[in-house]
C-alpha cells in the first residue's frame, strides 16, 4: 500500500479492566500489517515493568494539561484521578506512512473520538460474565482489594455503553477472540475492495458479521445481567418472579428486565408438554 493513498481506517478497542483487552491487542499487531498502535498518554505512575513511550508515555500533571491546552488530544479523560489522552500526531503518522491505526481507549474517549471521527470502527471487549472479571483482576496480582471492587463497580457502569459499538467481541477462548478480532479488522479493510471476493474472504467477512451488534446482542444480555446479580440481597433472592434491577442504573435495569425475561420465556417452552 503506498502512502497517502486513502484515509487511514480508525479502529476503537474498549474494554473494563481485566477483561484481556492487551493481551488481544498484542496477538493482533503482530498478526495484522501496516496497522499502527497509538501509546497513550497517562499522568500515573509507571507499574510493574512498564517503561516510558512502550506501555504508556507518562507525563507530569502540568505537562499534560499543556497538551490539552495546545490542543494535541484526540481525545482525553480523567480516570480515577489521572489523566489518559491521544495525541493527534499519530493519526497524522498512519496518514503519511499509508496504514491504519488503532486506539486503545475507555468507553469516555471512544466517545469523543466518535464525535471527532463518525468512521471509526469501534469494537467493546467482554469478559465471558462478572465472575470471570473477578477471577481474572485477582490473578494478575496489581491492585488492592478497595481497587478491585472499584473496578467491577466501573465496569458494571462501562458495559451500559456497549450498545454504542459497532462491534461486540466476548473474550472466552483466546484463540477464537484474537481470529475475531482480526477478522474484523481485516473485514473493514475489505470493504472497500473493488473486486470480488475469494472464499476465504468471505469466510473472514462472516466471522466478523457474527460479532456486529445487531448479531449479537441477545449473548451479551446475560453477560449484562452478571454484573448485577451478585449484587442481589438475600429477600431479592427469595422473588424469582421479578429480577434483581430495582436499584440499577435505568439502562441497565432495563437490559436486566429483557434478559430475565427471555430466561421465563426459555422456562415456560421447557415445562410446555
Amino acid at each position: 500500500m503506498s502512502p497517502s493513498t486513502r484515509k487511514p481506517l480508525v479502529y476503537i478497542i474498549s474494554a473494563p479492566s481485566g477483561s484481556g483487552k492487551s493481551t488481544l491487542v498484542t496477538k493482533l499487531l503482530k498478526l495484522v500489517d501496516d496497522l499502527d498502535f497509538s501509546i497513550s498518554y497517562t499522568t500515573r505512575a509507571p507499574r510493574g515493568r512498564e517503561q516510558n513511550g512502550k506501555q504508556y508515555y507518562f507525563v507530569a500533571h502540568d505537562e499534560f494539561e499543556q497538551m490539552i491546552r495546545a490542543d494535541e488530544f484526540l481525545e482525553h479523560a480523567d480516570v480515577f484521578g489521572n489523566y489518559y489522552g491521544t495525541a493527534r500526531r499519530f493519526l497524522r503518522e498512519a496518514e503519511e506512512k499509508g496504514h491504519d491505526l488503532l486506539l486503545d481507549i475507555d468507553v469516555q474517549g471512544a466517545k469523543q473520538i466518535k464525535q471527532r471521527l463518525p468512521d471509526a470502527v469501534s469494537i467493546f471487549v467482554l469478559p465471558p460474565d462478572r465472575k470471570t472479571l473477578e477471577r481474572r483482576l485477582r490473578e494478575r496480582g496489581e491492585d488492592a482489594e478497595d481497587v478491585i471492587q472499584r473496578r467491577l463497580v466501573t465496569a458494571s457502569r462501562e458495559i451500559e455503553n456497549y450498545d454504542k459499538y459497532d462491534y461486540i467481541l466476548v473474550n472466552d477462548r483466546l484463540e477464537e477472540s484474537i481470529e475475531s478480532l482480526q477478522a474484523i479488522v481485516s473485514s473493514e479493510r475489505l470493504r472497500s475492495a473493488s473486486r470480488p471476493l475469494s472464499d476465504e474472504e468471505k469466510r473472514i467477512m462472516d466471522l466478523a458479521g457474527r460479532c456486529r451488534l445487531s448479531s449479537i446482542r441477545e449473548r451479551v444480555l446475560p453477560i449484562v445481567a452478571s454484573f448485577a446479580l451478585p449484587h442481589s440481597t438475600s429477600s431479592e433472592k427469595a422473588s424469582r418472579s421479578s429480577p434483581p434491577c430495582s436499584r440499577l442504573p435505568a439502562k441497565l435495569a432495563s437490559l436486566l428486565q429483557r434478559w430475565w425475561a427471555l430466561c421465563l420465556r426459555w422456562t415456560s417452552l421447557r415445562r410446555t408438554p
